[in-house]
């Protein structure tokens, strides 16, 4: 019985990568193979070398198609099989591994915003602006929240996707919304990120809504977007882990260059120390304070256990990279 593959992948384009798709007719019971597609077209191949490969490291059910249709997360190879220069997942994975037993978890918010074809964020009269942020966050009712139809079509998406969502909520600015993912490992967290961006972007491609993951989309007086990352291992969430979470805040603290220069295109217009971020150049972490760059939740401390919060991420950065980065910069330390 034929069953239709949709086939995802990580472009080359910079300064921030998109995703790419195509669809493969599957007329057997057959697991989806390697497929190959024109780099030339994606900013990954000059055009006399333009086949790329495209190999399924995850999937899971089409909740748009729905029946037996499947969507296909695909890591970019050369032809020769070896891992592409855009592929990042090849370097989390390597990562995950070296450090499998310490049990990495990651949990991520997703924040996008939500623009009209024109560019403009949904909620921003055509000229002009709403008024000042402030009744928009995990706000209600007309004049407050804007696109929750979308939100509630993507989500529920998810759920019959399979995807481990884990919530959502309208942002301080208007037009901007949050998902979260996880908890999952250093490259599933990745998997399931990239697949629900994925239908997010096709979802509200329905509603003729345009979804962007700009660190600023709107300059001024008003939130970025950012992309704030949980992390925590076995020996963080269990008793005693609030003196190793400690350990991981000052080992970050130790890389801020590397982490900030791989935490998403823009960051410096974000992270200015204002609209509750702390200055891209300069590390602090602390308890409840979301000024912080690292922020440790309220509870952790009474129970002694649990996680912490890197802040600093942008709403456009690639979570392969991100987790690799942080599992790689905090196990290495404990």
């Amino acid at each position: 019985m034929a069953y239709q593959a949709e086939y995802i992948w990580i472009d080359g384009q910079k300064p921030s990568p998109m995703l790419r798709n195509k669809t493969k007719v599957v007329y057997d019971d057959s697991a989806p193979g390697v497929w190959g597609f024109d780099g030339s077209s994606t900013e990954q191949a000059p055009g006399d070398k333009s086949d790329c490969v495209l190999r399924p490291v995850f999937s899971c059910p089409d909740p748009i198609r729905g029946g037996n249709n499947i969507l296909v997360m695909c890591e970019v190879l050369l032809n020769d099989m070896t891992p592409h220069e855009t592929n990042t997942r090849a370097a989390a994975a390597k990562t995950a591994k070296k450090f499998a037993k310490q049990v990495p978890w990651f949990g991520i918010e997703q924040e996008y915003t939500m623009l009209t074809t024109e560019g403009r964020p949904l909620g921003f009269p055509k000229t002009g602006f709403p008024g000042p942020q402030g009744p928009y966050y995990c706000g209600v009712g007309a004049g407050r929240v804007v696109g929750r139809d979308i939100v509630e079509a993507h989500t529920q998406a998810c759920i019959d996707a399979g995807l481990q969502i884990s919530g959502t909520n309208a942002e301080v600015m208007p037009g901007q919304w949050e998902f979260q993912i996880g908890p999952l490992g250093t490259v599933d967290v990745g998997d399931h990120l990239w697949v629900a961006r994925w239908l997010l972007n096709r979802i509200a491609e329905d509603y003729d809504v345009v979804i962007s993951y700009d660190a600023k989309p709107e300059k001024g007086d008003w939130n970025g977007a950012g992309a704030h990352t949980n992390f925590s291992t076995l020996a963080m969430r269990e008793d005693g882990g609030y003196k190793i979470i400690e350990k991981a805040c000052i080992a970050l603290g130790k890389k801020v260059e590397l982490h900030v220069s791989n935490y998403g295109h823009d960051i410096e217009s974000r992270l200015t120390g204002k609209h509750e971020t702390a200055p891209y150049n300069k590390y602090s972490y602390g308890v409840s304070n979301r000024g912080a760059s690292v922020r440790i939740p309220w509870q952790v401390p009474i129970d002694g256990k649990g996680y912490m919060e890197d802040r600093r991420p942008n709403a456009n950065m690639d979570p392969y990279t991100v987790a690799r980065l942080i599992t790689d910069t905090c196990c290495s330390a404990l």
